[in-house]
């Protein structure tokens, strides 16, 4: 069972401890061609009002028809939460006005989702692992999107992502500081990546979250809650709720109330401000859609879309250290994005596995950070970066030369193997010709070849000589061998006594 490092998270007040506890409604964008009741196109980017149909618009007599590849998305993603599929769901209509929501309501499931209790564990590090339970997976459609700053006098509507198909995720009220939540959603947005049911990415607006934040004394009964919409960056998540809870500590120990209301996050003054109060709940009128029957699903249903899942971060994890002995980070971070942990399988087959980590993690991470670059657009791809690795565990190139060959790599896209030819790179592994590079260092540098006599771990300057003469080329470990034999210098002398 999970360890349970909750209570280690306390803001520390003048009149003592307080617990932040935060809940997260994540909506996701499921990834669909087409939207949740019509065909019209989910493509990010389009002119405005240029994918809409006469469903989404809301024209008089037209009715709503489900997306059968949305309803297996959303059973996907229950499966990969762990969660129970319910067989029998309901489509309900929520009543509220809003200019960007044409039919006066938001069709979307209440009290019966498609989706019910799940859990996500999540690896807090030395803090250990943390069960965060999911309350509900429910399907519905997404509004449109009004526009402010077109006009001066006028606000657009631009119906574009209406009746879009999204997964409300709904967390229960289980984490306890700003890092759970960030990791909570990052490791969320990597098990729906894994699953190709949403693609996360939050700057199009396809994964935000409904930050809820209350805090209390420890031991307590949950205080008022206050919930901050629509927060599209898991580093603004990490903002909002410090700064909300701090908010509420201040309020409560200045001997004030806590409002329940709804707060939007301003990322560039790092605050969250009062959007609309939430004192009485609103009264939704929800009632089943007349226009949609009952959802149905078969257990056959569900067992067919259980056998095609992929294995999941977790398990890859877990199979990574098992199988390719890799320290647990490591393969916590190759396993945090699939196309990395794709990449990492395709390097790695055949090879020393932790030195394909190694370049990974090292190299090809900090080239394409300078790059701007993710994984999947990486001007060296892992069979390229393989060849080199060979040419390393071939003894052709040094590990020096062989990062010197990767930058050359990154710039003009040639394979490894014409650049070594092409520059000279190759490493000499001839010892006749190596030996007689260390009897010219030896030679000159005879106070040198006393004081290694005595003290063995200078043997790196004569190392460094050898690398320098032969241009870098000279086999690293050769020069070593020689070196120790004709110093009269063993494996262990060099060693702390």
């Amino acid at each position: 069972m999970p360890n349970d490092a909750r209570t280690s998270h306390l803001i520390e007040g003048d009149t003592g401890s307080w617990e932040i506890v935060i809940g997260l409604e994540v909506h996701a964008q499921v990834v669909s061609k087409s939207k949740l009741f019509s065909g019209a196109s989910t493509e990010f980017g389009g002119s405005p009002n240029a994918q809409v149909s006469l469903v989404d618009a809301a024209m008089p007599g037209m009715l709503p028809v489900i997306n059968r590849e949305c309803v297996e998305q959303a059973v996907r993603t229950g499966l990969g939460l762990n969660a129970q599929i319910n067989l029998v769901s309901v489509f309900d209509r929520k009543n509220y006005f809003y200019p960007d929501l044409p039919q006066g309501y938001q069709i979307s499931q209440f009290t019966k989702p498609i989706v019910g209790e799940g859990e996500i564990v999540l690896d807090m590090g030395e803090e250990g692992e943390v069960s965060v339970g999911i309350e509900r997976l429910h399907l519905e459609q997404d509004a449109g999107k009004s526009l402010h700053d077109q006009h001066p006098d006028h606000s657009y509507v631009d119906l574009n992502r209406s009746g879009i198909a999204l997964m409300e995720i709904v967390s229960k009220p289980d984490l306890r500081s700003a890092e759970q939540a960030k990791v909570y959603v990052a490791k969320l947005r990597t098990i729906l990546r894994y699953l190709g049911t949403c693609d996360g990415n939050m700057e199009e607006g396809s994964l935000r979250a409904d930050v809820n934040v209350s805090v209390r004394k420890p031991g307590d009964e949950l205080g008022t809650r206050c919930e901050i919409k629509n927060v599209n960056s898991i580093r603004f998540i990490g903002e909002a709720v410090d700064y909300e809870a701090a908010r509420q500590v201040e309020i409560l120990e200045d001997g004030g109330e806590i409002i329940q209301e709804t707060r939007l996050f301003d990322p560039d003054a790092g605050e969250t401000r009062s959007m609309r109060s939430k004192e009485e709940a609103h009264d939704y009128r929800y009632f089943p859609d007349p226009d949609l029957l009952p959802l149905e699903l078969s257990q056959d249903d569900v067992e067919r879309i259980k056998a095609e899942l992929p294995e999941l971060p977790d398990a890859r994890k877990a199979r990574f250290m098992r199988e390719l002995a890799l320290e647990h980070d490591v393969a916590e971070r190759l396993v945090a994005d699939r196309d990395v942990a794709e990449y990492f399988e395709a390097l790695a087959r055949g090879r020393d596995a932790n030195l394909a980590a190694n370049w990974i993690t090292g190299e090809l991470f900090g080239a394409l950070n300078k790059l701007d670059l993710t994984i999947d657009r990486s001007p060296v791809d892992a069979n390229q970066l393989g060849a080199l690795l060979d040419l390393m565990d071939d003894g052709a190139v040094s590990g020096r030369t062989a990062k010197d060959v990767f930058e050359t790599m990154l710039a003009t896209g040639q394979p490894a193997g014409e650049i070594v030819a092409a520059q000279g790179l190759e490493q000499v592994s001839d010892t006749g010709a190596i030996e007689q590079v260390v009897d010219e260092v030896i030679a000159a540098n005879p106070d040198q070849v006393e004081q290694v006599k005595s003290k063995p771990k200078t043997l790196g300057w004569f190392v460094g000589q050898v690398m320098q003469k032969t241009g870098g080329k000279a086999n690293p470990q050769t020069v070593n061998d020689i070196l120790r034999r004709k110093l009269e210098i063993g494996d262990d002398q060099d060693q702390d006594s």
